[in-house]
């Protein structure tokens, strides 16, 4: 499968897939898929990474698996797990059946290899990417919260797209997925993670890109008014804050406004919505004293 024909095929779908790629972007996506390798996507929570991954299936037709990191992450969960609880019911009917073919004198088979089959095996987000046949997007999410232990469960599926079970073999890509990682640089990746991916990192856009980016999905507010949340946003990300206010916030503030049927953000506005934007008091207190100052 191609993904795209080219950069400029790909930032064209992916913005009529809802997603404004700059140019850094669309190159990095479309080399992703041309080149058939992983894409590591850094930056701030909250500026389109997990979106981007969305944003290519949507464009692509392609299946979105996911696999959501998070601390204790283990293969079981990542990988595949085998059904314990139906192959415990298994082995207690295979063991009346023994019973009985033991009384009619009859051979005995072995059916402790009967339980590490297809039968019983759950699969899981990264085995499941690599088994389907049909166009896939593989997003491993915030890889950076998972224990490092976990990136060598990654390791052979981002080099050769293929896992090995034991009882099973090796199960390789009958069509390899396009793999998207994203990260939030909470911890630094290994060195053999980022050497079999691609690069690309995204961080708050200029003032341009995000006007551009909150009038594609918020269609129906004012000019003015995205005008004065960009650059409000853009100074709440210049203070000391805890958590700065990412993209998808802004979007949020602005459907927002638009609900609240307001077409100005003045300082009384401000105080009343600036909870949609700052989810910590202390940052909440700090804008408000910071902001009420420069205005004053």
């Amino acid at each position: 499968m191609t993904w795209f024909d080219s950069a400029a095929d790909a930032g064209k779908r992916l913005a009529d897939a809802g997603y404004l790629a700059d140019q850094a972007t669309a190159t990095t996506t479309f080399l992703a898929g041309a080149l058939e390798k992983p894409l590591l996507v850094e930056g701030p929570a909250g500026v389109g990474k997990t979106e981007l991954a969305k944003a290519i299936a949507r464009a692509t037709g392609a299946e979105l698996v996911r696999l959501q990191c998070y601390e204790g992450l283990d293969e079981a969960r990542a990988l595949y797990e085998w059904n314990y609880k139906k192959q415990l019911l298994f082995i207690q009917a295979a063991e009346v059946t023994s019973k009985e073919s033991e009384e009619r004198a009859e051979p005995q088979r072995d059916w402790a290899t009967d339980i590490f089959t297809e039968e019983f095996l759950l699969t899981r987000p990264l085995l499941t990417a690599i088994r389907r046949a049909e166009p896939t997007v593989l997003l491993i999410d915030e890889v950076d919260k998972t224990d490092v232990e976990v990136e060598g469960l990654l390791l052979e599926v981002l080099s050769d797209f293929q896992v090995t079970i034991p009882e099973l073999g090796t199960m390789a890509a009958v069509r390899r997925p396009l793999v998207v990682l994203t990260s939030n640089a909470t911890r630094e990746l290994s060195e053999a993670v980022r050497r079999r991916c691609l690069y690309l990192h995204i961080d708050y856009p200029d003032a341009d890109r995000e006007h551009a980016i909150v009038t594609s999905q918020v269609p129906d507010i004012e000019d003015t008014l995205v005008r004065q949340i960009v650059e409000t946003v853009a100074r709440l990300r210049a203070l000391e804050l805890r958590k700065s206010p990412s993209i998808a916030e802004s979007v949020d503030w602005a459907r927002t406004l638009v609900s609240l049927g307001t077409g100005t953000l003045d300082a009384a506005t401000i105080d009343a919505t600036l909870g949609v934007v700052l989810k910590h008091s202390s940052d909440l207190d700090r804008a408000v004293r910071e902001l009420r100052l420069r205005q004053g």
